[in-house]
């Protein structure tokens, strides 16, 4: 199953609503490279008043449901929409994460088609699947551990690159 028309569908009804979401998780890893799979995209957003009245909007918007599952000590929104596979959660707190604003900071806009999506850095991915320590998120982690290494090696070779040596 190709992800990205529901990716971009799901980024245009954030882009429309304003809702403050930042991608994160093996989608967003995914989209920095990283070779891993999801069937569903996770966000954590700014969970206010406000932002909650959003997500209910967003849900409507796609013809989707918002469900509030039954976990321990869950802090997740998740939405639905059956005939078209979509499911998105929506978190308002993400283990190893202090908050949205440090999170917001080292993300990046991603363009998706017409419009563009906040994504989390793989450094902040990482911290997150380590913090949260459950048996799918260590599953992954050597493989975005890999990936993280190999972003910043990359990036490390642009920025020597760009350096002029003085003679």
């Amino acid at each position: 199953m190709d992800a990205r028309p529901l990716l971009e569908e799901l980024a245009r009804a954030l882009n429309k609503i304003g809702l403050e979401a930042i991608l994160i998780g093996n989608a967003a890893a995914a989209l920095r490279g990283a070779p891993v799979t999801t069937v569903d995209f996770d966000f954590f957003f700014r969970k206010t008043p406000r932002n909650l009245k959003k997500l209910k909007t967003l849900a409507r918007d796609l013809n989707g449901v918002l469900l509030r599952p039954y976990y321990p000590v869950s802090d997740l929104y998740r939405l639905v929409r059956e005939d078209s596979g979509l499911q998105a959660d929506f978190m308002g707190s993400i283990h190893g994460v202090r908050s949205f604003a440090a999170l917001r900071a080292q993300a990046d806009e991603v363009k998706l088609g017409d419009c563009s999506l906040l994504i989390a850095n793989l450094a902040a991915i990482v911290k997150s699947k380590r913090a949260a320590a459950r048996p799918r998120d260590k599953a992954v982690l050597d493989i975005l551990e890999k990936a993280l290494h190999e972003e910043e090696a990359r990036r490390q070779k642009t920025k020597t690159r760009g350096v002029k040596k003085r003679v």
